[in-house]
C-alpha cells in the first residue's frame, strides 16, 4: 500500500481543528477537498476519525490516542523539510498578539515594548483584553500568547506557571479602613466593588468570608481592575486586587493597600500557547521576554 504522507498534515488539522471548515481555512483548501481527504484518511484508518454530533464535529476515541503522535510526526517533517536558521531579531518582521488581564498590560507592558524596540524593531504587539467567556483562539491561531491563572484545558495547549500574587485591600488614602487595624470585620462591613469581566457580583473573598460567617455588601462590578481602582480613588469603595500586578496603577493613584484579612490563596501567573509554536524560534524569543518581565514583577514560581 503506498502511502501519501500529505494526509498526516491533513490528519493534523482535522484533529486540531475539530472540523473540515477549520481545517480547509487552516490549510487554504475548499471544504469539498478537505472533505474529500477526510473520506481518503478514513479510508486508510479504517476509522471514521470526526463524526458528526449535532452540529459540531467529535473525535473518535483512536483519533483522540492518535492527536499527539500525528502532531509530533507533523513537526518533525516542517523541521527536517525546513533550513535551520538562526533567529535574527533586527530583520525580524511579525505581529504577536497577546491577550492578558489590564493589570498584567500595565505591568509588563512598557518593559516588553522598550525590549521589543530595542532588540526587535520589525515585531509589533497586539495586547488583547481577556475574553468574556473562554474561546478557542490559542487553538485557531487567533492569539499567540495568553497570560492568565487558569490551566488550559485543552491538551495541545502549553503552559508554564511563571509566579504568584497575592491579593491586597485597594482604598483611598483618606479612606475610614485607613485608620487602625484592618480586621476581618471591618472589612465585610465597607462597601465593595469586584472585578469581573463576566460582570460577576461574587469571587472567592465571599466564599472566605462565608467560613467565617460574615457577608460583605457588593455594590458594583467593574470590567478591570484599572476602572476598579479609579472608581476606588474616588470613594468609600474598597477592591481586592492582585498586588504586584496592580502596583504602577495603585501607585499612580495614591492608594493604600493593606492586606486582605482573611486567608486567600496565591493566585498563580501562567503564559500559554499552542503546542505548534514549540518550536517556532520567535515565539520561543517573545515567551523568554514576557517570562523575565514576568518573574521581575513577581517571582519565580515555586518548583
Amino acid at each position: 500500500m503506498q502511502l501519501d504522507l500529505n494526509l498526516l498534515t491533513a490528519l493534523n488539522a482535522l484533529l486540531e481543528e475539530g472540523s473540515v471548515a477549520g481545517a480547509a481555512d487552516r490549510l487554504h483548501l475548499s471544504q469539498p477537498a478537505m472533505s474529500r481527504t477526510l473520506g481518503r484518511i478514513r479510508r486508510a484508518t479504517g476509522d471514521q476519525i470526526l463524526v458528526r454530533t449535532g452540529r459540531n464535529m467529535t473525535p473518535t476515541p483512536r483519533a483522540l490516542a492518535m492527536r499527539d503522535e500525528v502532531h509530533s510526526l507533523v513537526s518533525q517533517a516542517h523541521a527536517v523539510l525546513s533550513p535551520d536558521q538562526d533567529l535574527d531579531l533586527g530583520t525580524l518582521e511579525r505581529t504577536f498578539t497577546l491577550q492578558c488581564h489590564d493589570a498584567v498590560t500595565t505591568a509588563i507592558g512598557p518593559g516588553l515594548l522598550e525590549t521589543i524596540r530595542s532588540r526587535a524593531p520589525g515585531v509589533t504587539l497586539r495586547l488583547l483584553a481577556e475574553a468574556p467567556s473562554d474561546t478557542s483562539d490559542l487553538r485557531h491561531g487567533r492569539v499567540d500568547l495568553e497570560i492568565g491563572s487558569a490551566e488550559p484545558a485543552l491538551p495541545e495547549i502549553h503552559f508554564e506557571t511563571i509566579g504568584h500574587d497575592h491579593l491586597v485591600v485597594a482604598i483611598r488614602p483618606d479612606h475610614p479602613l485607613a485608620d487602625g487595624e484592618l480586621t476581618v470585620e471591618r472589612y465585610a462591613g465597607a462597601r465593595h466593588i469586584t472585578v469581573s469581566r463576566r460582570g460577576r457580583l461574587h469571587d472567592p473573598v465571599d466564599d472566605a468570608l462565608a467560613a467565617r460567617g460574615l457577608r460583605r455588601r457588593v455594590v458594583a462590578a467593574a470590567p478591570t481592575s484599572t476602572a476598579a481602582l479609579h472608581l476606588v480613588s474616588r470613594s468609600d469603595l474598597v477592591v481586592a486586587v492582585p498586588e504586584r500586578m496592580c502596583r504602577p496603577t495603585v501607585a499612580a493613584l495614591g492608594l493604600r493597600t493593606p492586606a486582605v484579612p482573611l486567608n486567600l490563596a496565591p493566585a498563580r501567573i501562567n503564559h500559554a500557547w499552542h503546542h505548534r509554536y514549540d518550536t517556532d524560534k520567535a515565539h520561543a524569543w517573545l515567551r523568554t521576554q514576557v517570562r523575565e518581565e514576568l518573574q521581575a514583577i513577581c517571582g519565580h514560581a515555586d518548583t
